[in-house]
């Protein structure tokens, strides 16, 4: 029972990014939209890569990171958010010191099948700083353009916006349907930088990326003469 109230907790969580662009509220219409419910295949968490079982394990490991950090009262100092993905944990936000934003980390770290930390917490001010309102915004936007690109398996993808930095982090069926990811990410309106943390299918890093080029065939819904955000491929 355990797991399967994770699984259905996970499904409400995980869906709505999709039913927003589509004004669709609550989990019942995310359940519709993800497959006319579990009897379909599963929903959105079966589309991916890491399977739902993969998808309720990382959904586990962050609601014990988010524990830890209410524990260690590190939320109530900054804004912290976790993302799992496959046992890699990224964290975003704010934090007030180059303290905090370590603690977290480790933290983090210390947590039951974490295969890796990444750190993108920026030290500043607590108040007065983020828009989180356009940050959402631009996280909309761009699910709704990877959802309607027939090149990328969008549901491989998380995307986490911060103060105008994209961050994503999955896994991608190859280097190109990787490459269209971010060129997407990077037209979309008021996005100042791309950062990606996604794997090649099958584990292999993505260690470098040639430079970008235009888009050909620039999303649907992209201003042609939007600026374009610089993209950072991570090592992994």
């Amino acid at each position: 029972m355990a797991r399967l109230h994770s699984i259905l907790t996970l499904a409400c969580a995980t869906a709505l990014p999709i039913v927003l662009p589509l004004a669709l509220g609550g989990c019942v219409g995310a359940l519709v939209v993800g497959g006319l419910g579990a009897a379909a295949g599963g929903g959105y968490a079966a589309g991916q890569e890491r399977g739902v079982n993969g998808a309720v394990d990382d959904f586990s490991v962050k609601t014990d990171i988010e524990r830890g950090l209410m524990k260690a009262e590190l939320q109530l100092q900054g804004d912290i958010a976790t993302t799992v993905y496959d046992g890699r944990v990224l964290l975003t936000g704010h934090a007030p010191s180059q303290d905090i934003k370590a603690a977290a980390e480790q933290v983090a770290g210390k947590t039951h099948d974490v295969r890796a930390v990444y750190n993108e917490i920026e030290v500043a001010p607590t108040e007065g700083v983020f828009n989180n309102a356009n940050d959402a915004w631009i996280t909309t936007q761009l699910r709704s353009q990877l959802v309607l690109d027939p090149d990328v398996r969008s549901v491989n993808y998380t995307i986490d916006t911060t103060n105008g930095s994209v961050y994503l982090i999955g896994s991608a069926r190859s280097q190109a349907e990787l490459d269209r990811a971010t060129q997407i990410a990077r037209y979309v309106p008021g996005v100042r930088r791309v950062v990606s943390y996604v794997e090649i299918r099958g584990g292999s890093p993505v260690a470098a990326m040639p430079a970008p080029s235009p888009m050909a065939n620039p999303a649907p819904g992209s201003p042609s003469a939007a600026p374009r955000a610089p993209i950072e491929v991570q090592k992994l």
